[in-house]
């Protein structure tokens, strides 16, 4: 096997963040030794998600077994998912914020799922996926993730088993969606629908539009980081990774800022 150096496009900031997660959670176990410290382990996990490579490439990389190196992958993004918000939790700290509006969408995680496996299989996007709903700020900042449904899922009917509706109904905060949540209840607001549509629909249509479109940007964030642009892993993980690096992209722009 050769080996090169390579990069990623991450900052030590980040890199120290994981690897402080990591450390706490060591100590916490009393764990005495690991084959590779906090930070290494922290660089293996921020690769595997940011560049998508294989287990096997990992432990080849970082001078570890192929299992050592699925074990520390699964770990890190355990604590990570962990630390992701509650809906309830983050709905409040948007009140908190001042957000005057949410925006609510729908992403599909794909999956190298065969045809046979119809429950994966979005007619949508007419591809194998995991359904995953994201709610985010004005600008586009990730504030919650849900866990992830069976690709044929409806993003209104994903909404509703994840109490999405009622909570921002308790909540009271205005939240834009796109046609797919078309006959939610409570605050969600949706374009109208059809043909030869009215002027004055038409203007609603572009203004909700302009005001939704920097929120979906949640969703380009996820997946630029690899690992969500097709999944190699059980489908049912796709849930725990979103919220591992929505928690890592939040700290990221928090950085930033």
């Amino acid at each position: 096997m050769l080996f090169y150096r390579a990069a990623v496009d991450l900052s030590h900031q980040t890199l120290n963040y994981v690897a402080g997660v990591i450390r706490r959670h060591r100590k916490s176990m009393r764990s005495v030794w690991r084959r590779l410290n906090p930070g290494q382990q922290a660089l293996l996990v921020l690769v595997y998600l940011r560049k998508a490579e294989t287990y096997t490439e990992l432990g080849a990389g970082f001078g570890v077994s192929t299992a050592t190196a699925w074990r520390y992958v699964e770990e890190t993004v355990k604590l990570l998912s962990a630390r992701s918000p509650k809906l309830g939790q983050a709905l409040r700290k948007a009140k908190r914020d001042g957000l005057h509006y949410l925006v609510l969408d729908g992403t599909l995680i794909r999956t190298d799922r065969i045809k046979a496996d119809r429950p994966y299989f979005s007619g949508k996007h007419r591809v194998h996926g995991m359904n995953v709903q994201v709610i985010a700020s004005p600008d586009g900042t990730i504030l919650w993730t849900s866990g992830a449904l069976p690709g044929k899922t409806h993003d209104l009917s994903a909404a509703r088993i994840w109490g999405i509706l009622r909570a921002l109904e308790q909540a009271g905060i205005v939240t834009l969606a796109d046609k797919a949540y078309q006959g939610a209840e409570g605050p969600v607001v949706t374009p109208y629908k059809g043909k030869n549509k009215p002027e004055s629909q038409k203007q609603a249509n572009r203004s909700h539009a302009k005001l939704r479109g920097p929120g979906e940007r949640a969703n380009a964030q996820l997946k630029s980081w690899k690992i969500l642009r097709k999944l190699r892993c059980c489908p049912s993980k796709a849930g725990h990774l979103c919220k591992a690096i929505a928690v890592l992209q939040n700290h990221r722009v928090t950085q930033v800022a």
